[in-house]
Order: structure tokens, then C-alpha cells, then sequence
């Protein structure tokens, strides 16, 4: 099984995410424990297997490890971003200089473990709203830097993104509200200053509010914190009026009874700032 449909990471964003890595790990010196104990010209091959079974992402980043660090290196992978793998499954070979292939070691497995296990845990949410239309979607809760990375390890494993950032969609929430003086006066305003293309979605903690909201040019409304049976009556007084997204405690136990809710959207931090890295080892060789 292969998740369709995936997103093409740009280039300059792989390569600026694995030359600061490379700055991070290599510092001015390089890999001093290789050159002190590897000849120049020694190759080998090495093949990186799971330990653990679970979804795949970050190849572009693994693979351009290995590009990026210096000549004589040559990949071959044998799994794509969005596949499922079994334990013991090979995902990439790399074969060539044994110093470069050291010294980028860490990096490709560092950028594969983190995205694959966030890759896994969506995956695992997203099986939990089988049978309903709701989706699972990320937040802007993830690593300084690593966003756009993060986020297609979610659609990797068959989510949705969220906004990727302050600038690309507003999204009015409590402190907002506040500010402006309530729900209303908020999404006028906000309707006030978008552009035709941009969309609007507010936050709301109680069903008075949800009222409110449906009365505004609005297109999606956030439904902070509630519990299942006050999702499902949002549902019904929202009656198709505006796409509706639930937020807030949602754990894997529970994400299930919030999708049969009718909801459309369920957004949640965990799969980016709560997945454990996917077990991947590296084994090397002596060519």
C-alpha cells in the first residue's frame, strides 16, 4: 500500500533543510572520526532496513543526504514516500566513498526516521475515521524550520494540511475575539481587509457563538474543545452552512467518536509534535 496523491516537495527546500543539518553536524572540520580512521579511497555499501513497520517519508531528504555530501556516493531506493513498509523492509542502498557515506549517515537518517514516525502516527489517525467523511488535518505546531517538511510527512501518511503559516489564510481565534470585541465584529472585519481568494475561518467555544458565526461571510468555523455531543449538535445547527472542524484534545483514543460527530475536519498538534521517530537502522558493508 502506497498513499496517492502526494505533493512534490520543492528541491531548494530539501536542499536548504540537509545543507543546515550538514552545517549543525559537520561544523568546520567534517567528520574527523572518518578521516582519522578510514582511508580516502575505501567504498563500501550500506542499506538502510526498518526495525519497525510504519509509513515512509523523507526520501528526497535521505537521498539528497547522500548527493549533497560529495562525490562517489550512488543511491538506489527501494520504497517511494507513502509507502507502508513490513519489519526488515529495505528502503534505500547507497553505495561508494565510505567517508561521505559516513558523514551523511545521521542527516538521511535523521530527516527519514522523524518524517516517517510522523508520517506512521497520521497514519494511525487517519484509520481511526474510516467510514466517515471527516479529515485529518495537521497545525502550525511543528519544528522551527522543518514545517513544510512535516507537513508533507502528514500527507504522506494520508492527512491534510492545515495553513502553513500567519500568511496564507486567516484564522480568527479567541485572543482575536477578544481584541475585536466578538465573533461577529471579527469576521467582518477580516472579511473587510481579505483578498477575494483568501479564506476566513473563526474559532468558537460554545454553541452561541457557532450561531453567531453562521450569520457572517464566513468559510470555515473552528469548534474549540468540545465534547462529542456538542460537536454533533453544531452538525445539525450548522446544516451544511459552513465546514466545520474540531479541535482540541484529540487523541488517537478518541478521534474516532469525533468523526462519526459529522464534523469535516479534525485538526490536531500530536501528529506533528507527539510522533516518535520510525525505527531505521543503517548497515554497512566493506565493498
Amino acid at each position: 500500500m502506497t498513499i496517492s496523491n502526494l505533493p512534490t516537495l520543492p528541491r531548494h527546500v530539501v536542499e536548504r533543510a540537509v545543507r543546515t543539518a550538514f552545517a549543525e553536524d559537520l561544523g568546520e572540520a567534517g567528520d574527523i572520526t572518518s578521516q582519522a580512521t578510514i582511508s580516502p579511497d575505501a567504498t563500501a555499501i550500506a542499506r538502510i532496513s526498518a526495525r519497525t513497520a510504519g509509513i515512509i517519508s523523507g526520501l528526497d531528504c535521505a537521498l539528497a543526504a547522500f548527493s549533497l555530501i560529495g562525490d562517489g556516493l550512488v543511491t538506489e531506493p527501494f520504497v517511494a514516500d507513502g509507502a507502508k513498509i513490513e519489519v526488515g523492509a529495505s528502503i534505500l542502498q547507497v553505495r561508494g566513498n565510505a567517508r561521505n557515506l559516513l558523514a551523511a549517515e545521521r542527516t538521511a537518517l535523521n530527516f527519514l526516521t522523524h518524517l516517517s514516525g510522523i508520517a506512521t502516527l497520521t497514519h494511525s489517525f487517519v484509520l481511526q475515521t474510516e467510514g466517515t467523511t471527516a479529515h485529518i488535518c495537521c497545525t502550525r505546531k511543528t519544528t522551527p524550520g522543518l514545517r513544510a517538511l512535516e507537513k508533507y510527512a502528514v500527507r504522506c501518511g494520508g492527512g491534510h494540511n492545515h495553513r502553513f503559516g500567519l500568511n496564507d489564510a486567516i484564522l480568527i481565534k479567541d485572543n482575536h475575539i477578544a481584541v475585536s470585541g466578538g465573533v461577529r465584529q471579527a469576521v467582518e472585519a477580516a472579511r473587510a481587509f481579505a483578498g477575494h481568494l483568501v479564506a476566513i475561518e473563526v474559532e468558537v467555544d460554545t454553541l452561541n457563538q457557532l450561531e453567531e458565526a453562521l450569520v457572517t461571510d464566513v468559510n470555515a468555523i473552528l469548534l474549540d474543545n468540545m465534547d462529542e455531543d456538542t460537536l454533533a449538535r453544531a452538525v445539525a445547527i450548522t446544516a451544511g452552512r459552513a465546514k466545520l472542524e474540531a479541535s482540541g484534545n484529540v487523541t488517537l483514543e478518541r478521534v474516532a467518536a469525533i468523526a462519526r460527530t459529522g464534523v469535516d475536519y479534525i485538526s490536531t498538534s500530536r501528529i506533528t509534535a507527539a510522533s516518535m521517530p520510525l525505527d531505521l537502522g543503517l548497515d554497512i558493508e566493506i565493498d
